[in-house]
Order: structure tokens, then sequence, then C-alpha cells
């Protein structure tokens, strides 16, 4: 009698602790979850998402492929002000200074059938946060290089965040574009466009100027941007890699074909229906 009372015991105790051990695992994983977007301990991350779903249209935020972006630039250029129109589609003539780095995410429709998810790294210009930043340029893909039109000195350091980033990804490249910021405010404007263009060119870059209060020119930075990287990964030059955060695939697969292959393609399959 008292051998099948312990016995009883034992298994109810085990029991318990299985069941304890089950919801550790569950809360531990959603923790997980919620910290993903620090990565680093000594990273200040604050989480933007735009047009998030409900759970009952899941189906809609599926995405064939995430690009990890990341803007670079000098303090108070207005990468926040662009990522935020671009996120949210909110201005604010207010601007808390980036610390470390913050992220925002929106997804695109590339093309028909091909949805592109855009991890989006806000990161500080100031030298003091520079060792937290650089960390995130070998795992991005694309890089925005931002200054500001009315503020020589931005655009003087173009060169300088360029050879940066560059030498820090190191054997792999970045895809970049050039964004001269504030053109709405034309009459304090200290850079033409002439230069900048020419910047862009030696660099071999895109170049466009954008404003985030007038909301000119940028979601077409953003689209710009992606449909360059996704043409390369079309052209093979831009795969995905184990431990390489820059590029993944989602949750519904495509295969990529670069133009002419495309035309080879559908030159090359049967034409379907009835042949009586």
């Amino acid at each position: 009698m008292i051998a099948a009372v312990a016995r009883r015991s034992a298994s109810f105790f085990h029991e318990q602790k299985a069941r304890q051990q089950q919801q550790e695992l569950h809360v531990n994983t959603l923790q997980a979850v919620l910290c993903l977007s620090h990565t680093h301990t000594h990273t200040h991350a604050r989480t933007h998402f735009a047009g998030i779903p409900s759970s009952s249209h899941a189906m809609d935020i599926l995405w064939q492929y995430q690009f990890r972006i990341i803007l670079l630039g000098d303090s108070t250029v207005g990468k926040s002000s662009l990522l935020k129109r671009f996120s949210d589609g909110i201005y604010s003539d207010v601007a808390d200074p980036t610390v470390g780095v913050d992220f925002y995410a929106r997804s695109l429709d590339i093309e028909p059938g091909v949805k592109i998810k855009l991890q989006l790294w806000d990161t500080a210009g100031q030298e003091r946060f520079r060792s937290i930043t650089t960390s995130y340029y070998r795992n991005s893909v694309g890089g925005l290089l931002v200054f500001d039109l009315t503020n020589r000195k931005t655009f003087d350091h173009v060169r300088e965040w360029h050879k940066e980033v560059s030498e820090h990804i190191l054997p792999h490249h970045m895809v970049y574009i050039l964004i001269g910021h504030k053109s709405d405010l034309n009459k304090d404007r200290m850079v033409s466009r002439d230069e900048a263009e020419h910047l862009a060119a030696e660099l071999g870059i895109r170049y466009v100027e954008t404003s985030a209060k007038c909301n000119s020119n940028v979601d077409r930075a953003f689209e710009l941007l992606t449909k360059d990287i996704y043409e390369l990964m079309k052209m093979g030059e831009i795969v995905t890699r184990d431990g390489w955060d820059g590029v993944k695939s989602g949750l519904t697969g495509k295969v990529l074909y670069s133009a002419d292959d495309e035309e080879e393609l559908v030159a090359a399959t049967p034409e379907r229906g009835c042949h009586c």
C-alpha cells in the first residue's frame, strides 16, 4: 500500500515538473521573440511595424525575401524622419536623436507575386555610437547614404561613410543609394544637384533628392534600392548565405530568373489548350 502511494506521488511529481518545464519553455520562447530586435546587449533599439494586418489576414504578410537595409549619415540629416515617413506615414518637426540603433519594418510588392519585407535600421550618426552601429554593417544588403542639402559638411562626409562601410563588409558588397534630404528647404540649399549627381556617379550609385516633410520621393528612394537588390539577386550576384542576415528567404519560395532566362523559359514552354 505504501509503495503504491509512493509510486503515485512520484508520478504526480514528475507530471507537475514536466508541466512546469513546458510552461517555462513557452515563456522563454515568447521572450525570445519579443527580444529579436535587441541583437546586441549594448544596443538601444525601438521597433516600429507599418501596416501589419490582423491574424485573420495572416496570408497577406507572407513574403518571398527579407532585405536588411541600413541608413547611414551624420546626425541631424533626417534619417529617422525618412524612416518614419516611409514606414508609418508620419512626420514631426520635433525628433529625438537616435541612440544606438532603431528598427523599422515595411513590405513592398516589387513585382506581381513578389513581396519583399524590408528590415530597416536607423543608425546614430554620433561618433560615440560608432562601435555599436558598425556591427550592423556586415549583416545589411542595402544602404541609404543620407546627407542634408542645407549642410555642406554632411555632404563632404558621404565619402567617409561609404569607405567605412565598404571596408567593414569585405569581401562582400552593399548596394547603395545616395539621398539628398530636406529638398523642401531649397532656399537654404548648400549642395547643388550637379555636385550630388557627380558624387553618385563617382561612387557608381543612384541619386535621389527627398523631403520627409513634404513626402517627396521618400517611397521612390526605398523602392529603387529594393528593386536594385532584387535585380542583382536575379542575376546571381547576391545570394542568401548561412549566418548572414542581409537577405533571407521567406515563407513562400520563388525561383529567380534573369530577364533573358525568363524569355527562354517562356519560349520553351509548350502551349496549353485543346488541339482537336
